[in-house]
């Protein structure tokens, strides 16, 4: 079973989510990052025992951070990745680095 890090995300021209910033975690390491559609990062999380948390890049300590525990959610408009449901900013990923920028 693998675990996962997601860093930042891509968003189409109405602000909708694309694309991923994917890190696997190892043993001793952390992977380079890799763009994952949202299919693919929704295929991913949905085999049993995988799983993924946020992280966070600390502009205080210049260190990343663990965030919350990333799910997939089978809302309405279809499947899409959350964190814990409370209603904050965080609940979708949008929070999350935009990779637009840095790497189209």
């Amino acid at each position: 079973m693998a675990k996962y890090r997601i860093s930042g995300v891509w968003k189409d021209s109405n602000g909708k989510i694309t694309h991923y910033a994917f890190y696997t975690v190892y043993e001793q390491s952390i992977s380079r990052s890799s763009k994952k559609s949202k299919a693919d990062a929704i295929k991913l999380l949905e085999i049993d025992g995988n799983s993924a948390v946020t992280w966070l890049w600390n502009y205080s300590t210049v260190n990343w951070k663990i965030g919350e525990n990333v799910e997939v959610i089978n809302g309405s408009n279809g499947k899409y990745l959350r964190t814990d449901p409370d209603n904050t900013k965080t609940d979708n990923l949008a929070h999350l680095i935009d990779f637009d920028w840095v790497a189209p």
